[in-house]
């Protein structure tokens, strides 16, 4: 039976998450922030004290998400519109934002795109155009700050992957070449960057019930989705932050290199 999880079920979870007293005052960048299960990783960083910075090419919702997270933040998160696939403009954005926050110690490199394709359509110039959506700029957006996280003596860097690679989804073939990479970029930047006292992972989320999500799928193919997972309930954006908050604090010290599922058991 499909189950969503309804507002009251987002508040309670609010009210009971847990938190983490290294995150306070950490400086964060979390890219493609301003929907999503980006909006939850902004908000949770933001309700744990931490100084939010996000990129995003959607003004109006990430503008809309700034005026509903500062009355009540202890510092009110920043926003700059910002074209990833532009590397030029991604490392002036976040030389910007360096300087505003006063130096980087958690990158989560969430922004992508999963738009559907056949493998008949793709030219070239797409091949290069969602590879650039989807896989480079997380490999940029590192190492843009990586000279701030050896400077403050360490950091953590949280790659988005995807379960769709895993499973083999339709429709996806370039996404899901980028997702699968994306592992292996997590794997070498660890081993790289672990003298540096700089942990990488990657968060691999099943589907997550957002707006964006929805437009693919009927309310029969969600509860397809359901059935094929072990628990009977939609993944939410604020449970994939709860994984991300996690990795992000001190508490999860040891851990680099791999990567953590968020799926709710999806096969």
């Amino acid at each position: 039976m499909l189950q969503k999880t309804s507002a009251r079920d987002e508040a309670s979870q609010g009210e009971s998450a847990a938190r983490y007293p290294s995150l306070i005052d950490k400086r964060v960048i979390v890219t493609g922030g301003g929907s999503g299960i980006g909006e939850g990783l902004v908000e949770a960083f933001v309700a744990q004290g931490a100084r939010v910075a996000f990129v995003d090419i959607a003004e109006e919702a990430s503008r809309a998400l700034v005026e509903r997270l500062t009355p009540d933040a202890r510092h009110a998160p920043l926003h700059r519109r910002c074209d990833l696939t532009d590397l030029d403009h991604l490392k002036a954005i976040f030389a910007e934002l360096e300087a505003a926050l006063g130096g980087v110690d958690i990158l989560v490199n969430n922004a992508g795109n999963d738009d559907r394709h056949s493998i008949e359509d793709v030219t070239p110039a797409y091949w290069d155009e969602r590879l650039n959506v989807n896989l480079r700029h997380q490999f940029f957006a590192a190492q843009a700050v990586i000279p701030a996280m050896k400077r403050a003596g360490g950091g953590a860097i949280l790659n988005f992957g995807s379960i769709s690679w895993h499973l083999g989804l339709n429709d996806l073939v370039l996404y899901q070449t980028c997702k699968a990479a994306i592992e292996g970029l997590t794997r070498s930047l660890a081993r790289d960057l672990g003298r540096e006292n700089i942990r990488v992972n990657t968060i691999v989320p099943g589907n997550v019930q957002t707006p964006r999500q929805e437009k693919w799928y009927t309310p029969e193919g969600e509860a397809e989705i359901v059935a094929a997972q072990c628990l009977d309930a939609r993944i939410q954006p604020s449970d994939v932050a709860a994984l991300v908050l996690f990795l992000a604090s001190d508490d999860a010290k040891m851990c680099t290199g791999h990567d953590y599922f968020i799926d709710a058991g999806w096969r």
